[in-house]
């Protein structure tokens, strides 16, 4: 089974190439490999990062910590996701 974490926080007004390098330097250093990885951005300032693993829905997967306070207007989104077959 694929699974898919998304991973979603919003910078603080004018800081959002800041979160978009810490993003990018955090989801370099996860403890295991993911078989895919992209990293978005939007208006806003907001970041999102999507992990696909392979492993059971429930698996215990590493995902990226929260940035620090000073750096985001909010906590951080997270979804879990699992592939379905096309139909």
């Amino acid at each position: 089974m694929t699974v898919a974490l998304m991973w979603e926080a919003r910078a603080v007004e004018g800081r959002g190439a800041e979160l978009l390098e810490w993003a990018r330097a955090q989801a370099q250093v996860l403890a295991t490999e993911p078989l895919r990885r992209e990293i978005l951005r939007a208006p806003q300032d907001r970041v999102l990062v999507l992990t696909w693993w392979d492993a059971p829905y429930d698996a215990e997967l590493p995902e990226l910590p929260e940035p620090d306070a000073e750096l985001i207007t909010r906590a951080v989104h997270r979804w879990r996701f699992e592939s379905v077959e096309q139909g």
